[in-house]
């Protein structure tokens, strides 16, 4: 089905109105883009990551707009000029079908060769003919990484020299659950994971089950290990490795605590640390009683290697 989709840009300070009247006329279905939303989000959340994409800061660069979709048809064309006249606003227009909403982005998403012996691969594309390696499977539709990221490749290719039989690995912010997965596919006895996001376990779950991984092997918990004991004592220690693809305003924080984590012998793999912080996050990971035993930079991100 064809459908066109109107962008009206909303006065200063009206985004609201321009909401309810849209409702009020019947549009159902309507999307928000606005640069005071957006960098008020930004500004709640920055201790979540180290930098923010300027293509995407680009996208909402002075937008306060709401998009509304009609049918490519002649009701729906009437429907929008109705909208028009009552708003008084003139949107901007395109076409789109169907698939552009629920098969476009998939065409960013490809197996993903990691190390030397994983396969990261979306879940909808087929097994590569020939392929020697351990297969990942992945629904990024419902991830928090995906494999294509630095930070996450450098993780995994740590992760191959260390995985096997007997070991239970910690995933401190999971996310898509990758990380812990991937020490699964490569041999490890369980792995537990914990994110602050509510949404990741259950995220995490699917792509374990397409793994085919049993629900014993993987748990996973939402919350805040730093401020919330209770889930500390649900995540234990003893970990023969532990994970943390994060950022580094978290990594500081969290290093004493993953040191606790660790059993005697074990790993703890870090990454999302961006240039320019390197130096500081090793510094506390070697205060928090770690040596740093390997360093890895790729496209401007460093990850480390500590027991």
């Amino acid at each position: 089905m064809q459908w066109i989709e109107a962008a009206f840009r909303a006065p200063q300070g009206k985004l609201d109105e321009l909401c309810d009247a849209l409702t009020d006329l019947g549009a159902e279905g309507l999307v928000i883009e606005d640069e005071a939303d957006f960098r008020r989000f930004l500004e709640e959340n920055r201790q979540y990551w180290d930098y923010v994409d300027e293509e995407l800061e680009g996208k909402y660069a002075g937008v306060s707009r709401v998009k509304a979709y009609v049918a490519d048809d002649a009701a729906g064309r009437e429907r929008l000029a109705r909208w028009t006249e009552a708003l008084g606003i003139e949107p901007e227009t395109r076409a789109m079908a169907d698939e552009d909403w629920e098969n476009n982005w998939k065409q960013y998403y490809k197996p993903i060769e990691v190390g030397g012996r994983l396969l990261v691969l979306p879940e909808w594309e087929p097994e590569p003919e020939g392929n020697s390696r351990l297969v990942l499977k992945l629904d990024p539709g419902l991830a928090f990484g995906t494999g294509g990221h630095a930070t996450t490749r450098m993780c995994l290719e740590f992760l191959e020299g260390l995985a096997g039989p007997g070991k239970r690995a910690l995933d401190l912010g999971c996310g898509s659950g990758i990380l812990g997965i991937g020490a699964l596919v490569l041999g490890c006895e369980s792995c537990t994971g914990c994110d602050i996001d509510p949404k990741s376990p259950e995220a995490a779950a699917d792509n374990a089950a397409l793994n085919g991984i049993e629900a014993g092997r993987y748990r996973m918990y939402a919350g805040d290990v730093l401020a919330d004991k209770r889930l500390r004592a649900k995540l234990g220690t003893g970990y023969e490795i532990v994970l943390a693809n994060i950022v580094s305003d978290v990594i500081i924080p969290l290093a004493p605590y993953a040191r606790e984590c660790t059993a005697s012998g074990g790993a703890f793999i870090t990454s999302g640390i961006i240039d320019g912080r390197q130096d500081e996050v090793r510094a506390a990971l070697e205060a928090a009683g770690f040596r740093v035993k390997r360093h890895l930079n790729e496209e401007g991100w460093h990850a480390y290697l500590c027991e």
